[in-house]
């Protein structure tokens, strides 16, 4: 299968924390099946483990006995496995509102309450981060009734998986949504700290519409824009990106998955050489 190229590529990078960054741009707010209102002044941080959880857990396997097929998987995780992507959580929040949320499924899950448990105990060690514990359940609640409640949302494997794929509906698409995987390996360059990382859109490889010229590319270019300002120290080209895409998007050019009533229809292609006028300029 071919997600287990990106799984094992994150593995052997040791890129064990996901930044998923959900902002609804303004000009986007009506793209969002989700009521105008909620989505307006959304800007979120999702910090999700990437490389312990379900997805890696061993015994992980399939079978069939005379009672019919059966599988298994594993859901593990170590205490440094936590600690390191909670302080992930805590440091980005103590950059953004000083508001962190730790999802978990503590009162079924032996992890989740090894999770809360470390988060708590962390919590210490952060007293300017306010911390609330929230159920994966009501996490998923909340993202459609009140989305801009969450500043920075730490969780695990899985959990964070599910979670954003249900924020990019906010945003208008998953198309809109890029993400960073990173882990410990950093170096200071420049006087600038600078950390090795994986970069890429939320999404899939969209094998629906391949080769249609129909795909959304504003999610790499964002990408592109947390590469530049994470791992090269780039954050004035960055800025240059980000205020691209934002002015695309405010001269009314969508592509067709954020498409509303008068807005301007292009590809891919276009869409493209549209952003990439404006960076700079």
């Amino acid at each position: 299968r071919p997600e287990q190229a990106i799984l094992g590529l994150r593995k052997g990078l040791a890129l064990f924390a996901n930044l998923r960054p959900v902002k609804v741009f303004p000009q986007l707010a009506g793209s969002s099946p989700v009521k105008r209102e909620l989505v307006e002044g959304v800007d979120m941080m999702v910090v999700r483990e990437l490389t312990g959880g379900l997805y890696f857990g061993k015994p992980k396997k399939r079978w069939e006995n005379g009672r019919g097929r059966r599988a298994v998987d594993t859901m593990s995780y170590s205490e440094r496995e936590v600690e390191r992507v909670l302080r992930v959580g805590f440091e980005l929040a103590q950059g953004r509102r000083k508001k962190l949320a730790s999802v978990d499924k503590a009162n079924i899950l032996e992890t989740s309450r090894l999770w809360r448990e470390i988060a708590m105990e962390l919590s210490a060690e952060y007293p300017d981060v306010t911390v609330e514990h929230v159920l994966v359940d009501t996490a998923s609640m909340r993202l459609v009734r009140q989305p801009a409640s969450f500043d920075v949302m730490v969780t695990e494997n899985t959990f964070g998986d599910i979670l954003t794929d249900e924020a990019s509906v906010l945003a208008g698409s998953m198309g809109m949504l890029p993400s960073a995987s990173l882990g410990n390996r950093k170096r200071r360059a420049g006087g600038v700290l600078r950390t090795f990382g994986l970069y890429e859109p939320i999404h899939g490889s969209a094998p629906d519409i391949a080769g249609q010229n129909k795909a959304n590319p504003l999610a790499m270019f964002l990408s592109v824009a947390m590469m530049l300002r994470l791992s090269c120290g780039l954050a004035k080209e960055a800025d240059a990106i980000e205020a691209a895409v934002e002015r695309v998007l405010a001269e009314g050019y969508r592509t067709g998955d954020v498409a509303t009533a008068g807005s301007k229809l292009v590809n891919t292609t276009q869409m493209g050489a549209l952003v990439i006028e404006r960076v700079g300029n």
